[in-house]
């Protein structure tokens, strides 16, 4: 990442004429609008506060702002007697605070017309509020006074060991959410990377204020925390409510003790649930160790998710058998006996480790083969990739970076996680130039140097009988079919 204070390594002028002269032949007509409206996208103002709680903002030509806190912290950072405090910070962040009752803050929102939302992750916790341009001091009011004056009250947090006990039972309802922490829990055993956010059912029914408050003073500390507003802004307006607001955030301590930050180690295992429901569907993931967000080869790692891409049968306007996707077009063909309902490819980016590989669905006759055809998708890469192939995986890329921009939340959420884990906002320009030079050369390079005959992790739910050992599937990652 650059520094902290600066809107981002500025590109070259003669790199952002070749982005925008590439455009066309690279993207379609379409693309070129888009790839051509990045490129005229207003700057992201950064500003620094002295106790280092970083202000961004992008001003776009809406009516209505997204304005929220982003925060360096998520259950990665729990100890096992504390794994689940993150996110249940977040359930007692809108209780009330000493100066707004929940009645009252509830109330307040309402009137406004505006939302407030919070969401935890592995490594961010965030907390924002969509509400009119008018209404930005009020926004930022209400941020400030829920992450620093909440009354964590007895009664309250007794109610939400209860909300949260039945969001458990909801999520565990979700076999691909089930599937992915046990994947998790398998490829960084050992590691708090490893743990559910949501945390053990003795940690929920256990946690008390203090444990709360311990966690709010190690982790919500200005030097963690990007306040991110997009939307009809005036910057300075922002950098003056935030130095207002949370200008009593406090650095950390140098006293205090620094966080955990091993690298977390990636274990090559498998974590197998079988059960022999009739006519149930195959479930299983398959992780290989990817690379953080601030390694070289990160944006090639993207291309490569793209490449693989998905599948749902029976779902798309081309038939899987006549797809250009090489992996959907082999699934569809081969596949007997049974047959595979879903794949998708995914690619997870932590600060210094990442999760790469695929998720599927099938029917158990079918899970021995389809497990073979995604694992040969896979490291045939490293081989037989083409250019075609190549520019079709970034131009899917294309859609999903730049097409998902469309909302002052999506924006004020590229803005705030992009400043934690870059140190800044990457510029599209220069996202444009990078994803050029990734050609099928690079693809085979990275794919031969990470993915291809390594240690993998592995999870599975249902009648997965039909597995071969983990032994056999690790000699199915090198280069040649077995």
């Amino acid at each position: 990442g650059g520094s902290a204070g600066g809107v981002g390594a500025m590109v070259p002028q003669f790199l952002l004429r070749r982005a925008a002269a590439s455009a066309p032949r690279v993207a379609g007509r379409r693309g070129v609008s888009s790839a051509l409206a990045a490129l005229q996208h207003p700057p992201t103002q950064v500003t620094t506060l002295p106790n280092g709680l970083r202000v961004a903002s992008q001003a776009t030509a809406d009516e209505t702002l997204t304005v929220g806190v982003w925060i360096d912290a998520g259950s990665r950072f729990e100890t096992m007697e504390s794994n689940g405090t993150a996110h249940f910070l977040e359930h007692m962040a809108f209780k009330g605070t000493k100066r707004r009752n929940r009645i009252a803050l509830e109330t307040e929102i309402e009137n406004m017309g505006g939302h407030l939302n919070a969401y935890t992750s592995r490594e961010q916790t965030v907390y924002y509020a969509k509400c009119f341009k008018e209404d930005l001091a009020q926004g930022v009011d209400i941020l400030a006074d829920i992450l620093q004056n909440s009354t964590l009250d007895q009664a309250s947090l007794d109610f939400e060991r209860g909300v949260i006990l039945r969001e458990m039972e909801e999520v565990e309802k979700t076999t691909e959410e089930v599937i992915f922490d046990r994947l998790h829990l398998t490829a960084f055993h050992g590691s708090p990377l490893g743990y559910t956010i949501l945390g053990p059912v003795e940690n929920i029914q256990f946690i008390t204020r203090e444990q709360l408050r311990d966690y709010i003073q190690q982790n919500y500390t200005a030097d963690r925390m990007v306040v991110a507003a997009a939307g009809p802004v005036e910057h300075g307006e922002l950098v003056r409510l935030s130095e207002e607001l949370f200008g009593g955030f406090p650095q950390r301590r140098s006293s205090s003790p620094a966080r955990q930050q091993e690298r977390p180690e990636f274990c090559g295992a498998e974590l197998l649930y079988k059960t022999d429901e009739p006519g149930a569907l195959a479930h299983f993931a398959v992780g290989y160790e990817g690379v953080p967000w601030t390694h070289p080869d990160s944006l090639t790692f993207m291309t490569i998710q793209s490449i693989i891409g998905s599948y749902k049968r029976g779902e798309g306007l081309v038939p899987a058998e006549l797809s250009g996707n090489r992996l959907t077009n082999s699934i569809a063909r081969n596949l007997q006996p049974g047959t595979t309902e879903s794949f998708s490819a995914f690619n997870t980016c932590y600060k210094d480790t990442g999760l790469f590989g695929f998720y599927a669905q099938c029917e158990e006759p079918a899970v021995s083969s389809c497990m073979d055809e995604l694992l040969y998708g896979v490291s045939s890469l490293a081989h037989s990739v083409t250019d075609e192939e190549v520019e079709r995986g970034k131009r899917s890329l294309k859609t999903v970076l730049f097409g998902s921009l469309d909302s002052t939340t999506a924006i004020a959420e590229d803005i705030g996680r992009q400043l934690l884990v870059y140190g800044r906002r990457i510029p599209i320009s220069e996202l444009l130039v990078r994803l050029e030079a990734i050609d099928s050369s690079e693809v085979r390079r990275v794919v031969r140097e990470h993915l291809c005959d390594k240690d993998i992790a592995i999870t599975a739910l249902g009648p997965v009988g039909g597995l071969p050992p983990l032994t056999e599937l690790r000699k199915r990652t090198g280069p040649m079919r077995l």
